[in-house]
C-alpha cells in the first residue's frame, strides 16, 4: 500500500516523510524545485501512514467547522503596524496574542540567501520575519515533528501556511487533546511559484546589479500603496523596484501542478480563521477602511476556537462585520487556472535558465510589448466602438 505520486496530486506538504515510522520517504525537488516524496522500498513496510495521513483530496476532514462562517474587515489600530503588514495586519494580531500566552508561532522567512522556509518563533522580534507574503513555495521540512513536540509539552501553537499545508498538519496532529492548543490560520492562497525561478531570479538580478541583494519584499506598499503589487529589492544602500517576478507568478507559468487542481479553494476550510487581503473592499460595507490604500484584511472565523482567538485578539484591531456575498473572491470558489505553456516554461527554464524564460514569457521581449500594445489598443478603442456595438447587437436581436 505505498503512496502513489502524481504532481497534480502532491502539493509537497511533507506530513508522508513526517509520518514514516522508518523514516523511508525523503523529499525531493524537481526542476522548477517543488518537493516531492521519494521513497526507499526498502526501507517501507507498507504500513500506509503516508497515505492515510494526506489530505490533499477532495475528502479532506473539517471535524471544528462552524455551520456559519463569521467574516470581517479588520486592520491594526496602529498605522504603524499596517505599514509593515502586506495588508491589515491580521498575522500581527492574531500571533501577538499567542506570544502574550508564551506560546510559539510558526510562519514563512527565510534561510540561507532569502530562501523561503517554514520557522518556528518565540518572541516577537523573530516573529516578525513572518510578516509580508512571500509568493514562493517554503520548505516545511522537519516542521510537523517539532510542532508535534511543542504540543506535547503543553505549549500554545499557532501556525500560519497555505490551505494544503494547514491541512496535512491537521491530519498529522489528528483530533486529540493535543489538539486543543493547535491555532491554524491559513491564508486565502493564489498557487505556489516554484523555488528555484525565484532563487535564479535573485542571483540574476545581483549579477545585473553587480551587488548583494540585503532585502526583498515581494509586495511593497511604500511604493504606491497597498493595492500596488511591485516588488522592491535592497542592494547595499540602493532600491530596485521592478514587475518581472510579479508577472510570472499571476500569469500563472510556474505554479506547482496541484494548485490547479486544489481542493481548498472554497468557504470549507481546515483552519481556525483564515485570513486575506480585502480585495474588492471598495465595493462592500467596510469600503472606508481601504479607502487610504494602505490596507484591510479580511478574516473568516471557521470554528469555534477560531471565534474564541479572534474575540481575544481584536482589541487592537478596528474590525467590522461583511457578508460572505461582500468578501468572495476568485480563489474562495475555484483553483487558479494554469498557464497553458506550464510545462513549455519548465523545460525552458531548466535548459536555458532565468534570463532566457523572462524574455519568452515574461515582462520583457516582443512578446510582451506586443500583448502590451494590443491590450492599451483594446482600452484605447472598446471605449468608443461599445456604443456602436451595443447598436449591431440590438439590431442583430430585434431582427430574429
Amino acid at each position: 500500500m505505498r503512496i502513489q505520486i502524481h504532481k497534480d496530486d502532491c502539493c509537497g506538504c511533507t506530513a508522508c516523510a513526517s509520518s514514516c515510522p522508518k523514516k523511508a520517504i525523503t523529499m525531493k525537488p524537481d526542476s522548477l524545485g517543488f518537493l516531492y516524496p521519494e521513497i526507499n522500498n526498502d526501507l517501507c513496510i507498507d504500513c500506509g501512514k503516508c497515505v492515510r495521513v494526506c489530505a490533499f483530496n477532495e475528502n479532506y476532514k473539517t471535524p471544528f467547522k462552524l455551520d456559519t462562517i463569521q467574516a470581517y474587515a479588520g486592520k491594526h489600530r496602529d498605522v504603524k503596524e499596517v505599514a509593515k503588514s502586506q495588508s491589515g495586519g491580521a498575522f500581527v494580531v492574531l500571533s501577538d496574542y499567542i506570544l502574550s500566552q508564551g506560546g510559539v508561532v510558526y510562519g514563512v522567512g527565510y534561510k540561507d540567501h532569502f530562501r523561503a522556509a517554514h520557522k518556528r518563533a518565540t518572541t516577537k522580534m523573530e516573529r516578525d520575519e513572518f510578516r509580508g507574503s512571500k509568493y514562493v513555495q517554503s520548505d516545511m521540512t522537519g516542521i510537523f515533528p517539532l510542532v508535534k513536540q511543542d504540543l506535547e509539552n503543553g505549549l500554545l501553537v499557532m501556525f500560519t501556511g497555505t490551505p494544503c499545508q494547514v491541512a496535512a498538519l491537521a491530519s498529522y496532529i489528528g483530533t486529540g487533546k493535543i489538539r486543543e492548543n493547535l491555532f491554524l490560520m491559513d491564508i486565502v492562497c493564489h498557487g505556489v511559484p516554484g523555488p528555484f525561478v525565484w532563487e535564479e531570479y535573485l542571483t540574476y538580478l545581483e549579477k545585473k546589479e553587480g551587488k548583494k541583494l540585503t532585502s526583498v519584499n515581494f509586495r511593497d506598499k511604500s511604493y504606491k500603496g497597498w493595492r500596488s503589487h511591485v516588488e522592491s529589492f535592497t542592494f547595499s544602500y540602493t532600491y530596485t523596484y521592478t514587475y518581472t517576478y510579479t508577472y510570472l507568478f499571476y500569469s500563472h507559468i510556474n505554479l506547482r501542478y496541484s494548485c490547479g487542481n486544489c481542493p481548498f479553494t472554497n468557504f470549507n476550510r481546515v483552519s481556525d480563521i483564515t485570513v486575506s487581503d480585502f480585495w474588492g473592499i471598495e465595493k462592500s460595507r467596510a469600503a472606508s477602511m481601504g479607502a487610504d490604500n494602505r490596507g484591510c484584511s479580511l478574516f473568516l472565523v471557521n470554528t469555534k476556537k477560531g471565534a474564541s482567538w479572534f474575540s481575544m485578539a481584536n482589541k487592537d484591531l478596528e474590525f467590522m462585520p461583511v457578508s460572505i456575498d461582500e468578501c468572495m473572491q476568485p480563489q474562495l470558489s475555484h483553483p487558479s487556472k494554469l498557464h497553458p505553456q506550464r510545462a513549455q516554461f519548465e523545460k525552458d527554464f531548466s535548459e536555458k535558465g532565468f534570463a532566457f524564460v523572462r524574455r519568452k514569457y515574461g515582462d520583457v521581449g516582443f512578446r510582451y510589448w506586443t500583448k502590451t500594445a494590443k491590450n492599451n489598443l483594446i482600452k484605447l478603442v472598446y471605449p468608443a466602438l461599445k456604443p456602436i456595438i451595443s447598436l449591431i447587437r440590438k439590431n442583430k436581436y430585434s431582427r430574429t
